[in-house]
């Protein structure tokens, strides 16, 4: 997970004239609720990508104006769909971000990128990533 460029330049409001922010993720979960009797219940899968995830600052605007006094900002997630940006409710972006006074420089500590889908469509998912996994598992035993 790296951060290029002024991050902390993104507003409250979605602009493309921050698309030379890039945002590399390491890691996407996927979260779902299913009801269980008559309350429901959470789950989640975390993937670890091969190849990071790049989310460009364009499609980022922060959540919130003010930061939390920890050094956490949350991020709205926008989908460019043709020239246009459509908010996408189901994609959260959380960055913990400190200073280093000596350097003169933020530093990202963490990064946490969620999705939330249809229970079908995690189920679905799920059972893919899991296959995917199981096959390079496999090939790797047999490759020895």
């Amino acid at each position: 997970m790296k951060v290029v460029g002024n991050i902390l330049g993104i507003g409250t409001k979605q602009d493309s004239k921050h698309k030379d922010v890039e945002v590399y993720l390491d890691t996407v979960e996927y979260l779902t609720s299913r009801k269980d009797g008559k309350y429901f219940q959470e789950f989640s899968y975390e993937e670890e990508l091969e190849t990071p995830l790049v989310i460009t600052g364009d499609c980022l605007a922060r959540a919130s104006a003010k930061p939390t006094p920890d050094g956490e900002y949350e991020f709205q997630v926008f989908d460019k769909v043709g020239e246009e940006y459509v908010l996408n409710p189901n994609k959260h972006l959380s960055l913990n971000l400190e200073y280093d006074f000596d350097e003169n420089l933020t530093i990202l500590s963490s990064a946490y990128y969620a999705i939330s889908l249809p229970d079908a469509e995690f189920t679905k998912l799920k059972t893919e990533k899991e296959k995917e996994k199981a096959v390079k598992k496999w090939k790797g035993k047999k490759n020895k």
